[in-house]
């Protein structure tokens, strides 16, 4: 699959409740975790960097002065503005970018890594937003990966597919609790170089939810 353009579909994917939401959610998990997720992340990533869903930017605060330049995706005009103004204040390059994860706006092997952060669960295509994150990618390349998973416990899992098969992605802006991201990753071709499993607690209010936190190779 990698190096296989896709349709484009750039425009923008509007969620203007969740888009209201979304940041007072975000930075009360900062508070509670997210933010030192964000840091391992980002350790030592370095070179010209594309973060695909960007969301309002709370990656920016965390990139390591090693990394000369990162284009922020981000296609929810809320969230986009919101990543816009975070940028002015990031302690690298950082610019906000239209576009849409299955069809990004850039040429081959453009970008030295990639960040994608909580954003798998909810793009509309996920083999085809990872073979494009793979196309804009030097052979070499890593991709940096902090997502929230399929739950490796059975009544766990069925209550997350439930979710995903009913209100829970039109409520949270297209999200799916249940995507087993880790075997997307591989299926595409990356080769995993380290991948860490972390029960999560995001909120008082929401269970524990697994995630991974990882890096894999562009082949």
């Amino acid at each position: 699959m990698i190096g296989v353009r896709r349709p484009s579909r750039n425009g923008p994917r509007s969620h203007p409740i969740f888009a209201r939401v979304y940041p007072r959610i975000g930075h009360a998990a900062e508070r509670r975790g997210v933010a030192e997720h964000r840091r391992s992340l980002l350790d030592a990533l370095a070179g010209r960097v594309i973060e695909v869903g960007a969301g309002n930017g709370l990656n920016f605060p965390h990139y390591p002065s090693s990394v000369t330049e990162v284009i922020a995706v981000e296609p929810e005009p809320r969230l986009h503005e919101l990543a816009r103004r975070a940028a002015a204040s990031a302690p690298v390059p950082v610019t906000v970018a239209d576009g849409a994860a299955e069809a990004l706006p850039f040429e081959d092997g453009e970008f030295d890594a990639a960040v994608a952060s909580l954003v798998l669960c909810s793009v509309h295509d996920q083999p085809g937003a990872l073979a494009e994150i793979a196309r804009v990618l030097r052979p070499g390349g890593e991709l940096r990966y902090y997502e929230h998973v399929l739950s490796h416990r059975p009544l766990a899992a069925r209550v997350q597919r439930a979710l995903d098969a009913t209100f829970y992605p039109p409520l949270a802006g297209g999200c799916h609790s249940a995507r087993a991201t880790g075997d997307a990753i591989r299926a595409v071709g990356f080769q995993i170089d380290r991948e860490e499993r972390i029960a999560f607690k995001p909120s008082p209010m929401l269970p524990t939810i697994p995630h991974i936190l990882g890096c894999a190779i562009r082949s």
